[in-house]
């Protein structure tokens, strides 16, 4: 089962950027400009992330079989009709779509996890769980722009028809979990406000350019993100039946996982996207070897995978987060150092160890999430930290993008980025020693 979550929770990160590359060709062929086609992007971003607060209440109401089985659906349709799009706002809408069955999919997927996973193997479904988080990000510009530049533009979507297939099919086999005795209500007011904050908080973040940002439209959107979410945070705190009950935040694990691990989350998303920036536009690379390097960073990610849980077994999760913060923040040195006329095999040397550092941490924070968690609290914990996680990765672009159009410089935003990084150590050294011990096993 993991392993199917896992492949869906590809599918749907790889779907939330794999267009990008293909931008021109959409745009050609709908007869728009290439910036106008950025809405598509947006537009299922913003739908995943209004809707994750909401995948808890469904799981209850509906069971998560039936709500898994149905957005596998949602989304291989959607995908269909992106591919049959004849206008962009035909696109736009069948992208919405698929943002619906993407919202659906993961929180509910990994619920399933979570929930039929003893204490035991709880960090080696973790892990399985957080490889995509890793390999999509980087594989989704090589992907779609192979697929537009050999194929067409369209065949980005046809190939989750298949998967999709394989998909639902499985998932009949796999997945179990019938609705809650006693379902609890959906509140509405608190859906409305975090959903909407959540939506100003991207689009805020999703308009901050290198060159070029509309400031009106951030400052506009970000101050709408505090606003509510500031009052979605009152109506949560007092209501009795909240969408997100915010006291399994008294779980020192999940607390620390929603915070310092956030950060973390937002600083090392940061990486691959300066990284080709920087190869292109400060080395005078080509962008297909700039992609190249950086698949090294993707290779590190996966190479280290099969190692990470015995790490946490041995060692315990306190020592492998407190090690990995510090010699990541040191690696962000070198990733500064990175200059013109560096010997290739030794950028790629750096590149592979910051991958693997990347992924330890990962697993680290994802394995510790739920170490103390049982019960109704799963399904809070759940949705808590799939929201956060959302923004935190939007978060770690605009922040980069920010801080290399202010700076103009991608070795002091590298610098800056590891001071950042740097503290998230407080909240890892203050970890009791036997911090998430249950689910390595680990005495």
């Amino acid at each position: 089962m993991a392993l199917l979550v896992a492949g869906a929770f590809f599918m749907e990160i790889l779907d939330a950027t794999i267009i990008t590359p293909a931008i021109p060709l959409i745009a050609a062929s709908l007869g728009v400009d290439a910036v106008d086609v950025n809405v598509a992007i947006s537009a299922y971003l913003v739908t995943v992330a209004v809707l994750i607060p909401a995948t808890g209440w469904m799981a209850d109401r509906f069971g998560i079989r039936r709500v898994f089985l149905a957005a596998i659906v949602v989304f291989t349709a959607a995908s269909v009709g992106c591919a049959l799009s004849t206008s962009l706002p035909m696109l736009v809408g069948m992208r919405v779509l698929q943002g619906i069955g993407g919202a659906m999919m993961v929180p509910v997927g990994r619920l399933a996890v979570l929930r039929s996973s003893a204490k035991t193997d709880l960090v080696r479904a973790i892990a399985l769980l957080t490889w995509p988080a890793l390999a999509a990000p980087v594989l989704a510009p090589v992907l779609g722009g192979g697929i537009a530049t050999v194929g067409s533009w369209r065949w980005i979507f046809i190939v989750n028809i298949p998967l999709g297939i394989i998909g639902f099919l499985l998932a009949l086999k796999l997945v179990r979990g019938g609705p809650a005795e006693t379902p609890r209500t959906l509140d509405w007011p608190g859906l409305l406000l975090l959903g909407g904050g959540i939506a100003a908080a991207l689009i805020s973040l999703e308009s901050i350019r290198v060159a070029g940002t509309d400031w009106l439209l951030v400052g506009a959107c970000g101050a709408g993100a505090v606003v509510l979410l500031g009052v979605a945070l009152w109506h949560l705190l007092r209501t009795t039946a909240p969408l997100i009950a915010l006291p399994v935040l008294r779980v020192r694990t999940l607390r620390i996982t929603v915070t310092a691990g956030s950060l973390y989350r937002m600083v090392i998303t940061a990486v691959p996207f300066l990284l080709p920036l920087k190869f292109v536009l400060e080395i005078g690379w080509t962008p297909f070897r700039a992609g190249l390097m950086v698949a090294v960073l993707f290779a590190g990610n996966l190479t280290i995978k099969p190692a990470t849980t015995p790490l946490m077994r041995r060692f315990g999760i306190r020592a492998v987060l407190v090690v990995n913060g510090i010699v990541s923040v040191l690696w962000f040195g070198l990733l500064a150092l990175i200059e013109p006329g560096m010997p290739a095999v030794l950028i790629g040397v750096v590149l592979y160890v910051s991958g693997a550092l990347r992924s330890i941490g990962f697993t680290a924070y994802n394995s510790l999430a739920f170490a103390d968690v049982d019960g109704d609290d799963l399904t809070h914990a759940n949705t808590l930290n799939a929201s956060v996680q959302e923004l935190a990765a939007g978060l770690g672009i605009a922040v980069a993008a920010l801080l290399v159009s202010q700076l103009a410089s991608y070795s002091v935003t590298f610098l800056v980025l590891g001071a950042l990084l740097a503290v998230t150590l407080v909240e890892s050294i203050r970890l009791p020693r036997a911090a998430g011990a249950q689910v390595t096993g680990r005495q």
